[in-house]
Formats: structure tokens, sequence, C-alpha cells
């Protein structure tokens, strides 16, 4: 029920635009310094949900409505921007659930829940305008109109969050990395006031793009 050769085209064009950076991989990274590996996972269910949201309603036209109510969307945009920029500032001063605690300032500060994890993913996903612009201009092509679109939507919605995962774990893996650099010594501070950037980065992308 799939085009092949429509098929051979799209997993390396998919894959090259996923790995390419963008504000989930962005989050991902972040995370990955601050959360580690495992944790950032939950952040992937949320974001790899919001993905496949995205990606079926730009095929079926739910986001023709969107454009027709654009202050919604761009509230929604807002909102959800000034929540991640608020998070990089707690960052950014070694303060909240997602910094690291500095030695005898909160060690012991509790880490972000599973739940608020996969929310920020998922938030971060589906108000995410490129992610809403890529799936109307990329995905219809990849369709064959002689074939029922049913199963190669989700067929082609299943290629898509395979290779979604893959790059995410590895910019996870890259910020894990980071941090255990970053995280020796007096640098967690730093660790923290890199991350906090880069969220605060997030918010702003996710709020003005």
């Amino acid at each position: 029920m799939l085009n092949w050769s429509l098929l051979s085209v799209f997993v390396p064009t998919f894959f090259l635009v996923s790995l390419t950076p963008g504000m989930c991989m962005t989050l991902a990274m972040t995370l990955g310094m601050t959360q580690g590996v495992k944790r950032t996972l939950w952040m992937m269910v949320g974001e790899l949900l919001g993905v496949g949201l995205v990606a079926v309603s730009a095929v079926i036209g739910v986001a023709t409505i969107m454009l027709r109510y654009p202050m919604v969307f761009s509230a929604f945009k807002l909102a959800g921007g000034a929540y991640l920029a608020w998070l990089g500032i707690q960052m950014w001063l070694s303060r909240g659930r997602l910094a690291l605690g500095v030695a005898g300032e909160d060690a012991a500060a509790p880490r972000a829940s599973r739940r608020a994890l996969a929310a920020q993913g998922f938030v971060t996903a589906i108000a995410n305008p490129k992610g809403w612009a890529f799936f109307i201009a990329l995905l219809p092509p990849f369709l064959d109109a002689s074939l029922p679109l049913a199963p190669q939507l989700i067929a082609l919605v299943g290629i898509i969050l395979t290779l979604e995962f893959t790059c995410l774990l590895l910019y996870a893996g890259g910020g894990s990395s980071l941090a255990r650099w970053l995280g020796r010594g007096s640098r967690v501070r730093l660790m923290n006031r890199v991350a906090g950037t880069l969220m605060i980065g997030v918010g702003i992308w996710l709020a003005t793009g």
C-alpha cells in the first residue's frame, strides 16, 4: 500500500530535516544536559505525540482552521514560549526543577516530573509554526493519490516518528556528554547557565517564530 519509489526519497529527506537543529532538538539537548537521557525520554514521548498530531492534522486539513483563527494559535505560542523562557531563567539562576543543584545551594532540589517533561515536549511540538508549515508543504507530495490514503498516512507517520525519535536521542545524548564535562566541580553553575540560555532561546523562538 506504499509507493516504494516515493518512500526511497521520503526517508532520507525527513531524516535530514529532523536532524537539522530546531526547537525540539534544542530542547532535547538542553534536557539531556540537566535531566539525563533516561528522563528526557518523557519529553520525547510528549514531543512525538505532538509531532504525530501535527502530521495527521496537516494532511486532513485542521491546519486550515488554525489559519482562520490565527489569534488563538498566536496566544498559544506566546504562552508556551513564555513558560519555556521562565524555566530557562530559573535554570540560569540554578533554581527550579530542571537545574542541577550547585553544592551548598539547592543541592537536593526536586527534579521535573515525568508529566511536566512530557507536557513541555508536547507543547513545543504542536506550537511550532515551522513544524506545521513543514508538514503541510512536504508530507502531501509523498502521498500517492492512486493508493488508499489511510495506510499510507499511518506508515509515513510511523516512519516520521521513528526518525524523529532517533534524532532526539542523538541530541539528548550529545547534551548528556556535554553535561559530564561541564558538571565537574564549579562548572555545574556554568552548565545550568548554558542550558538555561538554550531554554530561553527555545522559548523566544517558539513565541516569535
